[in-house]
């Protein structure tokens, strides 16, 4: 037991029981890619009827990611975690057994519902242990979980599917995660001291109110919600785009679209220890600059007839989007005080969830308008990002900002 408690005190090893939790997270939600065409097969639906299959996940995320945010601050980020972790495993094995369009989509939202709470509990508990000096690198650290589980879904997903059939393959994926339930039951506990407790303490308490009036958080929630655009749409149809677009088998397009997420999964490690050196104050900037770039290779990506240039640039195009969490969530976690952060971090994340809402239906939408051509629906992708770099340049002096929001509070 005294072994166990140390364990539940050492914030390296609860960074690594939080990265667990977001791998598991994002394989039971990403593996729904890879199976959407043999779903499609066989319930018989259209691009644009996946499309909305893949969005209705995203709108019971995107419902209560705020409520998820101020419970967290309410009850603590462990009782939320866990509900989390028991409702998406639940719903990850009913998904197997979907027997139509209506069931499929009253399921995966019911699953978005049921994650929803997880993002911003994790990002609390990161506040909870780590000082402010570090939380770039611990955040981004964590995050870098959505870039390897989006890698390793394909790599799961693919043999499994082929051996199991995809409805066994949610089944057993479901149950797995249920083990996790029993980690974070027993390993999570409340550090024994919160960091920079002595600096908040100063500053009075905000509320839930105060942050949605802070117009500093809304261009940060229009940042993040053009990235993930270009994230969610991007890791939603690039297996469908492999198989159709590029002629790959199922074995080939799994293998060749895991390999920008774990590009993507190294760009965010990387990311926040970057913007920890290198970018204190200039976040923003740093921000910019990744999206851009990752715009010009998706655009490449997609208009180069070599397919041995398409992967390239496709996991080029993903180190620097990916790269870009580091810039974005970088600032709410330095410059907001522990307290508030299930709150704050619930806010940016509707952002980022309401994209992952509207990105894969407009994108299978376009699809089926286009006759199966992706280009229109690349370029949607193209111009979120322009949406993201705007907001980030609207930001101004984000620090001054947000720490004058905590005073006058």
């Amino acid at each position: 037991m005294g072994r166990l408690r140390e364990f539940s005190q050492n914030k390296y090893f609860i960074l690594f029981i939080l990265f667990a939790g977001w791998m598991v997270a994002y394989l039971d939600r990403m593996v729904m890619s890879v199976a959407l065409t043999s779903i499609g097969d066989d319930l018989h639906l259209s691009a644009a009827s996946l499309g909305i299959v893949l969005s209705a996940f995203f709108a019971g995320y995107a419902l209560m990611q705020i409520p998820g945010g101020y419970l967290a601050d309410k009850f603590g980020s462990k009782r939320i975690m866990v509900v989390s972790l028991i409702a998406w495993s639940l719903f990850t094995v009913f998904t197997g057994f979907a027997w139509s369009l209506t069931s499929l989509l009253i399921i995966r939202f019911l699953f978005g519902v049921g994650e929803s709470g997880f993002p911003a509990a994790s990002s609390k508990a990161i506040a909870e242990y780590f000082p402010k000096a570090e939380r770039a690198k611990a955040q981004s650290t964590m995050l870098s979980s959505n870039a390897f589980g989006a890698a390793l879904a394909p790599l799961f997903a693919a043999p499994m599917m082929l051996v199991l059939g995809w409805r066994n393959m949610f089944i057993v994926i479901g149950i797995a995660g249920i083990v996790l339930v029993a980690v974070y039951s027993t390993i999570l506990k409340k550090p024994k001291q919160k960091t920079d407790d002595s600096k908040e303490s100063k500053n009075k308490e905000i509320s839930m109110k105060d942050l949605l009036r802070n117009s500093t958080m809304w261009k940060l929630v229009i940042a993040w919600f053009g990235l993930d655009v270009v994230i969610w749409g991007f890791a939603s149809w690039l297996p469908s785009y492999l198989l159709k677009v590029r002629e790959l088998d199922l074995l080939q397009a799994g293998f060749v679209s895991s390999l920008p997420f774990f590009a993507g999964g190294i760009a965010m490690v990387l990311g926040g220890w970057v913007v920890d050196k290198y970018f204190v104050g200039r976040e923003k900037y740093f921000a910019i600059v990744v999206t851009v770039l990752g715009a010009l290779f998706l655009y490449l990506m997609f208009k180069t007839p070599s397919l041995q240039l398409a992967v390239t640039y496709q996991i080029i195009s993903a180190f620097f989007l990916y790269a870009g969490f580091a810039g974005i969530w970088s600032l709410p976690l330095k410059f907001l005080p522990t307290a508030v952060m299930g709150s704050a971090a619930g806010m940016i994340n509707f952002g980022g969830q309401l994209a992952g809402f509207v990105s894969p239906m407009i994108m299978g939408f376009l699809i089926t308008a286009f006759n199966g051509s992706y280009d229109a629906a690349f370029y949607f992708l193209i111009l979120s990002s322009v949406i993201s770099v705007i907001a980030c340049f609207t930001l101004g002096d984000t620090k001054k900002s947000l720490e004058s929001n905590v005073k006058s509070a």
